[in-house]
């Protein structure tokens, strides 16, 4: 019974054994195609290495344990070897990885928009009934500012270098947005509360502002980087819940496969959007605390730093 149970077990397992033969002698000659190429065999790679550990618990010196060893060893050697360098390596992760991050994400990155934007009414609606708890999310000094009828981005350009201005709210968009992709490891449940978190302090602070009416002010300064920014957290949010949906519902052998699988799928996507939290930091340093820039220019910058963020999200920006 047990030889017959090896044989249906080797008879299930040869085509995909030999699938990966053939891939593996393809792609010793030329990269992968896609990021899906190289993720396939990768995961083949690693069932392989699985199959070679139970063909020789079952018999050690058969030749299924060879050929798996000699087909593993190849598939080492395919899967470790250098990538290519330069630019053009940059650019075909670009053009592969972020656009297939984003199909398997968009349902996330579309629902975490809609619950900050929610947070953001109920932040608004919490404020505009009793204004006096706006003090669980703005400073007193952001208070004091407001209720003197002046924001507390007024003048900020001549204070802080904008140089160090713009390194210093890289850095603090860099940790929102990290800490939102890896509070998805607590099963999501991170990631809900801090962009929950977000949207109603957006939406407080704008409805306290309103009732002191500069609301018109705080637009104006944060629409030149604040479509991008927000934006960004939103996907940050969305890979968040998908890590999190790794690890509640794996879709590989373990859990720690289905996570590693899943942050490898969206690591172009998480470069792709450090770069633009770099562009969104220096309009937030340079442009958006300079009163000599008019509220027009403001829009059409945001609008067009926005615009090419979704061309590469999609990457049509490869047909202009």
């Amino acid at each position: 019974m047990k030889g017959m149970s090896d044989t249906a077990w080797l008879n299930a397992r040869m085509p995909q054994w030999n699938a990966l033969s053939s891939q593996a002698q393809i792609l010793q000659h030329r990269p992968a195609s896609s990021v899906a190429e190289a993720l396939d065999l990768v995961d083949g790679y690693r069932s392989v290495a699985r199959d070679l550990s139970v063909a020789q618990s079952l018999n050690p010196g058969s030749r299924a344990a060879a050929g798996l060893k000699a087909l593993q060893y190849r598939l080492h050697g395919v899967v470790h070897r250098h990538p290519p360098a330069g630019w053009r390596g940059v650019r075909d992760l670009v053009r592969e990885g972020v656009p297939a991050a984003v199909r398997e994400i968009a349902g996330k990155i579309l629902w975490t928009g809609v619950l900050m934007a929610a947070s953001a009414i109920a932040g608004w609606c919490l404020i505009s009934s009793f204004p006096a708890l706006i003090s669980l999310v703005a400073s007193e000094a952001m208070i004091e500012h407001v209720e003197s009828g002046t924001l507390w981005t007024d003048g900020l350009i001549n204070v802080t270098p904008s140089s160090l201005l713009s390194a210093q709210i890289l850095s603090n968009n860099i940790v929102v947005s990290l800490f939102a992709v890896c509070s998805g490891v607590l099963f999501g449940l991170g990631t809900f509360y801090l962009i929950g978190l977000n949207g109603f302090m957006l939406g407080a602070i704008f409805a306290f502002v309103h009732q002191h009416g500069l609301a018109q002010r705080l637009f104006t300064f944060i629409i030149a980087h604040g479509m991008v920014e927000l934006s960004v957290i939103c996907i940050a949010g969305a890979m968040g819940a998908a890590i999190g949906d790794a690890l509640i519902r794996p879709t590989r052998a373990s859990r720690r496969e289905s996570f590693h699988s899943c942050v490898t799928r969206l690591a172009p996507l998480m470069a792709f959007c450090a770069v633009l939290l770099i562009g969104a930091g220096a309009i937030e340093g340079f442009i958006s605390p300079d009163p000599a820039y008019p509220l027009w220019s403001r829009v059409t910058i945001g609008s067009l730093y926005w615009l090419l963020m979704v061309l590469g999200l999609s990457g049509r920006w490869r047909r202009i």
